[in-house]
């Protein structure tokens, strides 16, 4: 099982919409996947509640394990604020970290103190660990994504795209959808801006 930590410390950054969303374009592949919502708001729990059967199925971790099959993947919603031991034990499981940023001054910084010590952990220093950055409701080639290539410019990380703000993830939410399960004429563009995501996500991690 591959296993994936959608983390940033600052609240507001994207990282439900991310993770389900993730979890929503590999079970729309095919693949087996689990949803473990660590956030307190449960927000992607909510969002599976709504998910109609008839969609690509994607199980919730809390599941007990005779009731879901093994999973080819592990998408991990985790909580604002995650950090100490309990990311030291969730880098401890997964192969990828994808760390959304939302498009402010204060959340490019906040996220850059972060992104410097999760670069600074053993497993990512050792290539255990692969982690990227993706940039939340702004464009490329503007201000905010320019300030934020800046930001990681000796970091080292790859800035995967920019996920425009876009009203399709909001109605896909509302039925326990992702932007996957919508049809091409009304998600398109945004289905387009995912291509150097999927191809991370598609790359084998090292082995641990």
């Amino acid at each position: 099982m591959q296993a994936i930590l959608i983390a940033n410390p600052k609240g507001g950054s994207g990282k439900t919409t991310l993770a389900v969303n993730v979890a929503g374009y590999l079970a729309a592949q095919g693949q087996h996947v689990a949803l473990l919502d660590l956030d307190q708001q449960k927000s992607a729990t909510l969002w599976l509640s709504q998910r109609d059967s008839q969609l690509p199925m994607i199980w919730p971790m809390d599941d007990k394990r005779d009731k879901r099959p093994k999973s080819d993947w592990l998408i991990i919603d985790s909580p604002a604020g995650f950090q100490g031991k309990n990311q030291d034990r969730a880098l401890k499981l997964v192969s990828k970290v994808l760390v959304p940023i939302a498009p402010s001054l204060f959340d490019i910084q906040a996220s850059h103190s972060f992104l410097t010590a999760l670069s600074q952990e053993k497993a990512a220093r050792k290539g255990r660990v692969q982690i990227a950055v993706i940039g939340m409701r702004m464009a490329a080639r503007t201000r905010a994504a320019q300030t934020l290539e800046h930001f990681l410019t000796h970091l080292d990380l790859p800035v995967l795209g920019y996920l425009r703000e876009a009203q399709s993830y909001v109605n896909a939410a509302f039925e326990g959808k992702s932007i996957f399960d919508l049809s091409p004429r009304l998600a398109e563009r945004e289905q387009e801006q995912w291509g150097d995501l999927i191809d991370w996500l598609e790359t084998p991690a090292a082995p641990r």
